[in-house]
């Protein structure tokens, strides 16, 4: 459904390495929920496609809306390479995004300059992550984070946001919040921004897929804050709709979650980093 195809032996090795943040951290917590990913992934990407030049960036330098699932699998394995891969397997995928990212540049349909390793524009990328990766695993968790691991983890996330060029990053969820909510003056809802949602609302998965990831879709729009919903020209729904729906997604990422947790990327971490 992700996209994904790692090879998880990438992360047996070397033994007692705990990579960029040890598995005590909140991003191995919060990364290690399927479905809370999954939501906030496709939040972000909503999100993200608001800002016309960081858009501009993903849009005239890749084919992404007729090959959002290959898109989807390398972000999958970019999160899993820098939270739950050694030193040097973190260090080598963003060294890879900031070779690329140093290519990319043109103007936007305003005729505005860009480039992809803009440090204004990695900030607002990394911000709308961070805070939608949180949003998500807050409203999904059955128990979810304290307002200090809330923190904490906007602290750790900073780790990989500055690795890959962001600058002057918030320490505290709070702030993360207000910094995303500054760049409100620079976002639009174009044609643009109008494909990109039609692509997410139309990625394709198996028949037997559907069923949950129309859950794991409704749950995306749900997290977006009502003032970038607004933005996005839709509607939030009822909390009786939007509260069934985190139960239904709830009870439906079960057995996935159980099998993740005995056999996924974060358990063959934890057993690297010898716990």
């Amino acid at each position: 459904m992700t996209g994904a195809s790692s090879n998880l032996e990438e992360f047996n090795s070397p033994v007692g390495d705990l990579g960029l943040f040890g598995p005590q951290s909140v991003v191995w917590k919060v990364h290690a929920d399927f479905s809370a990913m999954m939501v906030g992934g496709l939040s972000s990407l909503m999100i993200q496609a608001l800002h016309p030049r960081a858009l501009a960036a993903v849009w005239d330098h890749s084919n992404f809306r007729h090959q959002l699932k290959a898109r989807l699998g390398r972000t999958a394995m970019f999160v899993a390479a820098t939270t739950y891969g050694g030193v040097d397997l973190a260090t080598q995928n963003i060294q890879r995004v900031n070779a690329i990212h140093a290519k990319i540049r043109g103007l936007d349909l305003n005729g505005q300059a860009y480039c992809a390793n803009d440090p204004h524009l990695l900030r607002w990328v990394h911000l709308v992550e961070t805070i939608s990766f949180l949003n998500a695993y807050q409203h999904l968790a059955l128990r979810p984070l304290t307002s200090s691991d809330c923190d904490r983890y906007v602290v750790e996330m900073n780790k990989v946001g500055e690795m890959l060029g962001a600058t002057n990053l918030p320490m505290t969820f709070n702030d993360a919040k207000n910094a995303m909510k500054q760049y409100e003056p620079e976002l639009v809802f174009d044609q643009r921004t109008r494909e990109t949602l039609q692509s997410i609302e139309s990625y394709s998965v198996d028949l037997t897929e559907k069923p949950f990831f129309a859950l794991i879709l409704s749950a995306s729009f749900d997290m977006v804050p009502n003032w970038l919903l607004q933005k996005l020209q839709r509607q939030s729904d009822s909390c009786l709709h939007i509260n069934t729906r985190r139960l239904a997604l709830q009870i439906a990422s079960h057995p996935v979650q159980w099998m993740l947790d005995e056999q996924g990327v974060s358990a063959v971490a934890r057993r690297r980093a010898n716990l």
